[in-house]
Parts: C-alpha cells; sequence; structure tokens
C-alpha cells in the first residue's frame, strides 16, 4: 500500500496554512505542553522542520551523559525507595528535560507494558525498566518485547520468577498476546498454555533473575501451528509474525497521539501497519509517517483527545516556566489517578474520558490553584503567573495566546478580559490564570 493514500504528508497552503492553533496541536501531542518561545520558534520553523527537530532529539536522548545518570540514580536509591520517590525522579526528567517527545514515547510504552512497583516493590527494578523503555522507545519493537519478556519488574509483575516446568505460569503468555502484541481475538488459549512454558525456569535469587535449566521446560510446544522446542524469543517472534501484531501497535499509537474519542479507519490501520512492517517495526518510520500527517493536523484529530494528569500539570507548570519540587507534583497526581511506575493494573490506565469526571474537575481546579496562588506550601511562587508576564498589559491576550492558541470564543475572551479589569493585577491575574486552566478546552490535548 501506499503511504500517501491514507497519511499524505502536511504541507502548508493557503487553503489549509500553519497556525499558531497548529503549533500547539503539534507540540501537546509530541509532549507535555509548550512555552511561549516553544509556540513561537515552531510557528516560524513550520511543521516539518519542528518535527525534524523533535525526532533529532529523541533520538539523541541516550548518550553517556544519560548512562551515567542511570547509573548514579540507582546508586543513590535506598533499596526500600517507595514509587512517589521515583515517579517525582521522572517527573523532573518531564519538567525539565529538552526532549518532550523521548518523554512523550517512553510514557506509550511504560502505559502499553504496564508494570506497578506496587508489586514489584524493587525500585531499582522499576528504575531499569524505565531505561529498557528509553533505549527502545523509537526503535525495534521486537528488541522492545523480548526486552522486556526478561525485564526484572516485569517477570515479577507478571510472576514469570514462579513459572517452573510442570506447573508454568500464564500471566505472562497472556499478556504478551492480548495486551502487548495481538489482541483479544487472534491467539487461543491453547496458544497460551504452549507459549506459557517456554518462559518456565527463570527466579529471583538475591535480588538476581537467573536461569535454571533444569525447571524449564525444553519440550515441544506448539503456538500458532507451528511446533518446535521454542523459548521466549521464538514465542515473540512468533507473535509479531502475525499481521494483527502491526494493526494492534497502529491503533494503540493512534489513540495516544491522534483521538481517544474515535478510532482511525480499518484502511488507515492497514496503510500503517503495512510500513510498519516494511520498516521491520521500527517505531521511528511509523510515527514519522504519522505524525507528519495531513490526518494528524485535521479537524477530526485537534482537540479530541484528553489530557491526562500529567498532561495537565506539567502544561501548567511549563506554560508559565515555574520551578516547583517534582516530589509534591508526585503526590498531587496520585490523588488524580496518575503515579508513574504505579498503573493501576495490567491494562495500565483506562485514559480517555475516564480521566475527567466531577471529582477528577474538581481535583484539577484546586491543583491549577495551588500551582498559580503562590500560596500552596508545596509550591510557592514558583510557578507565579505574575513573575512569568511581568506586567504585561494584555494578561487575557498573553495567557489564552499560551494555554489555548487563542482557541477560544471571543464571548469567553470578553468574560475573561472584564474579570481581570474587576481585579488587582496581583491576585487578579493568578485567579484569571487559574480560571483559563479549569476551562474545559484546557482539558483536551
Amino acid at each position: 500500500m501506499n503511504i500517501d493514500q491514507h497519511w499524505k504528508r502536511y504541507e502548508p497552503s493557503s487553503a489549509n496554512p500553519w497556525t499558531l492553533a497548529k503549533a500547539g496541536h503539534l507540540l501537546r501531542r509530541t509532549g507535555f505542553g509548550p512555552t511561549t518561545s516553544e509556540l513561537q520558534q515552531a510557528l516560524n520553523d513550520g511543521p516539518q522542520p519542528t518535527l525534524d527537530r523533535l525526532f533529532s532529539e529523541a533520538k539523541h536522548s541516550t548518550d553517556a551523559a544519560q548512562a551515567s545518570e542511570y547509573a548514579a540514580r540507582e546508586r543513590s536509591l535506598p533499596r526500600d525507595a517507595g514509587g512517589t520517590q521515583l515517579a517525582a525522579w521522572w517527573l523532573h526528567r518531564i519538567l525539565n528535560g529538552s526532549k518532550p517527545l523521548h518523554e512523550k514515547i517512553c510514557l506509550f510504552w511504560h502505559d502499553h507494558f504496564a508494570t506497578s512497583i506496587v508489586k514489584v516493590q524493587q525500585a531499582r527494578f522499576m528504575l531499569g525498566h524505565y531505561r529498557l523503555l528509553s533505549e527502545l522507545a523509537l526503535g525495534d519493537f521486537r528488541k522492545l518485547v523480548n526486552g522486556m519478556s526478561f525485564d526484572p519488574a516485569m517477570m515479577i509483575w507478571l510472576d514469570t520468577v514462579e513459572s517452573r516446568k510442570g506447573k508454568p505460569n500464564e500471566n505472562y503468555a497472556r499478556e504478551l498476546m492480548e495486551l502487548f502484541t495481538l489482541g483479544i481475538g487472534n491467539y487461543t488459549e491453547a496458544d497460551i498454555r504452549e507459549a506459557a512454558r517456554a518462559f518456565t525456569g527463570y527466579e529471583l535469587l538475591n535480588n538476581r533473575i537467573v536461569f535454571s535449566p533444569r525447571k524449564h521446560d525444553d519440550g515441544d510446544k506448539t503456538v500458532f501451528g507451528s511446533t518446535g522446542n521454542w523459548n521466549g524469543d521464538d514465542i515473540v517472534r512468533l507473535c509479531l509474525a502475525k499481521p494483527a501484531c502491526a494493526e494492534f501497535i497502529v491503533r494503540k499509537l493512534y489513540r495516544f497521539f491522534f483521538s481517544d474519542l474515535a478510532a482511525p479507519t480499518d484502511d488507515r490501520v492497514r496503510t500503517a501497519a503495512a510500513l510498519y512492517r516494511e520498516a521491520n517495526y521500527d517505531a521511528t518510520t511509523l510515527l514519522q509517517a504519522m505524525l507528519r500527517s495531513e490526518h494528524f493536523f485535521s479537524p477530526t484529530v485537534y482537540r479530541r483527545k484528553v489530557k491526562s494528569p500529567i498532561e495537565f500539570a506539567v502544561g501548567i507548570v511549563r506554560g508559565l516556566e515555574g520551578n516547583i519540587g517534582a516530589l509534591p507534583l508526585a503526590q498531587r497526581l496520585e490523588n488524580l489517578g496518575q503515579q508513574l511506575f504505579a498503573p493501576p493494573s495490567v491494562k495500565g490506565w483506562d485514559g480517555g474520558r475516564s480521566w475527567l469526571n466531577a471529582q477528577t474537575l474538581l481535583l484539577r481546579g484546586n491543583l491549577a490553584s495551588a500551582l498559580t496562588s503562590t500560596r500552596d506550601s508545596a509550591f510557592t511562587d514558583r510557578c507565579d503567573p505574575v513573575k512569568f508576564l511581568k506586567g504585561d498589559v494584555s494578561p487575557v491576550d498573553s495567557l489564552t495566546k499560551l494555554f489555548l492558541q487563542d482557541d477560544l470564543p471571543e464571548s469567553a475572551k470578553d468574560k475573561l478580559a472584564a474579570y481581570a479589569d474587576a481585579h488587582p493585577k496581583g491576585d487578579g491575574i493568578r485567579s484569571l490564570t487559574h480560571l483559563i486552566c479549569s476551562l474545559p478546552e484546557f482539558q483536551l490535548a
């Protein structure tokens, strides 16, 4: 299939111009909310050069300095470190790093290969889990799945360390097929039982995963109609050989980057999946085609995703160029239902509309107020709209341009302007910012 048939590259034209709204859309979906300077740079550069830069930054995210940071962090982590400490570590990277697309795709894979410290208990294993995601996030999906199959955190999370010859545990084999590669309907219960035998023989000894040949089932297994003395790598290979695998991943990427309110057409999925297979499951090749497309910048995709709690909170902090502590923010995000390194189940976060209800909307408003009011002891004045605006005479214009890219009815802007005029410039601007970040439009990515 010709990729241009359903994923034609977007090139600005008089009929479909590059605008501030499209720049904001691109930076929200490929990151966690833009700053004013990032918006302006994207607007000046145009869509394709901006994507060139984002992918280039993301590709160069695993260098020697990164490896050194991981090693230092692993040494410094106490054995009993909790999930909030780990979440704060990742949030610090998201808040202060210069590679937004890299962290965004890492978050996608973390949700896809959902693994939680609540059961794993070992902070160092969870950090290693992130490191694996980070190194392969935009690379070969085969390597990523193979790595996950023998990742200590995953092996504890899905009980591979309890699987023995004669008593195989089916948890990992089931989720490998149902949630990680194929989706329901593309395997049988017999496939799961046979595949589980291939992952036997691993156990946790002295905080290390070791392989015990005598506990491994080395007999023939029949999976998807193919018989052989399959090991774990073979099972992954057999899963990825099925056409359903590429289509399954395309659909999940679409929901994460495009829309959690509408599904892609079957033709669009098949075309992208064919490209993915031809590229030997290279994530960069697939995402480049999807994110550069006219469809990505179309009205059917624009503001068709509900922001996750992390996107909501980080978007406020980054927009106002705040310098807050990641630990108190991680604690507040737990109340909103999203703690990094602790998704609620093997299915990850439900996302989409599930992020929003009467309680979470109230909590979002409270968090926006805590971040911007300067009165919360956890954040003080480290994310102060007044400092950010530096005496700007048009706060409504500046803030709606920053947070909504002017994507707001004039009647709503008039009401915000009237509110700003009626309140003192200091706390009035802070309250104005809180109002804007509580608007329905700001809840959508």
